[in-house]
């Protein structure tokens, strides 16, 4: 049986800990790989090879294997990606902790997943050499750490992470007039953070999008490569067929009955609008976007969802 305050909540030395999955993920692969693009040569200075830095109309003479094609449906013109030679690529990692992701019905609560999945990915980050920072967000505060390549940065990532986890409904914003530190801020303060060419990670349940929140995403997305990490709980997507359950709340537990039709169906008709919504937003911004459930091992799900040799490029 795990320790409950391992399931709703995770300290800063298990996310040190994390460190040793993430060399697992880091196992060279087994033999090098070679790019085919035209012009790519070995450099003799640090880096891994070319960088994306932009997308802007197609001209003659272009390599047609760098056209952009989302940008170029969405536009109705040819669009084409221009790289540049990159040596420290900056990662930023966003890392959701709202009040929507105190939850869980199996695994972990869906704010320690995301913690993990934070950490995994700033531990690989630092190891390939890329500068690592990150914007790290509750309900009531929005923590900025630019990116640096230094243990001492990913471990003070690491104890905000921490730090920020809500731990009950007590913990949740109670001042009259305090703003929500929400997902659109968050992406908002990222363009101001990120550089041109960075490697960004949204990790949130995503169930508190706006109208903006595609905007913003494709704002990102124009310049670096992004990709998003939804935390998702087995119980958001379908409910028992019967049953009274308890969901826990700001006000306390709120009860609901499974074999009522009525409610099963409204369930329903709510799930699919926001899957429409959140779909729409990941389609129209260009944004890579992948699932991880509260049930799952993190690490576990990072492995199918890394390059080669834990690569997260």
């Amino acid at each position: 049986m795990p320790n409950t305050d391992a399931v709703t909540n995770i300290g800063l030395p298990d996310l040190i800990r994390l460190q040793a999955d993430a060399r697992a993920l880091k196992l060279p692969s087994a033999r090098p790989v070679r790019s085919r693009q035209a012009g790519l040569q070995r450099s003799p200075q640090r880096g891994r090879g070319m960088a994306f830095a932009e997308v802007r109309l197609y001209q003659p003479g272009d390599d047609i294997r760098s056209i952009d094609w989302r940008v170029t449906a969405r536009r109705q013109a040819p669009h084409t990606k221009l790289y540049e030679e990159e040596r420290e690529r900056p990662v930023l990692l966003l890392c959701d902790l709202g009040p929507s992701l105190f939850f869980a019905s199996t695994g972990a609560f869906k704010q320690v997943r995301c913690a993990q999945l934070a950490s995994i990915l700033a531990w690989l980050a630092l190891w390939s050499g890329d500068q690592v920072g990150g914007i790290v967000f509750n309900g009531e505060t929005l923590s900025v750490q630019r990116p640096a390549r230094r243990k001492k940065s990913v471990l003070r990532l690491l104890d905000t992470l921490a730090e920020q986890q809500h731990r009950s409904s007590r913990d949740l914003p109670q001042k009259e007039g305090a703003g929500p530190a929400r997902l659109d801020t968050a992406l908002t303060e990222a363009r101001r953070v990120a550089h041109t060419g960075s490697r960004i990670f949204v990790i949130s349940d995503f169930l508190e999008i706006s109208p903006e929140t595609g905007k913003l995403l494709g704002a990102l997305a124009r310049h670096n490569a992004v990709s998003a990490l939804r935390v998702v709980d087995p119980l958001e997507k379908e409910l028992p067929k019967a049953g009274r359950f308890a969901v826990a709340g700001p006000d306390g537990p709120v009860w609901f009955d499974a074999a009522n039709p009525r409610f099963q169906r409204a369930w329903h008709e709510k799930v699919a609008h926001h899957e429409g919504q959140l779909q729409d937003c990941f389609r129209t911004s260009g944004v890579i976007a992948a699932t991880v459930s509260t049930g799952e091992d993190p690490a576990v799900a990072l492995k199918s969802l890394l390059g080669p040799g834990g690569r997260i490029g």
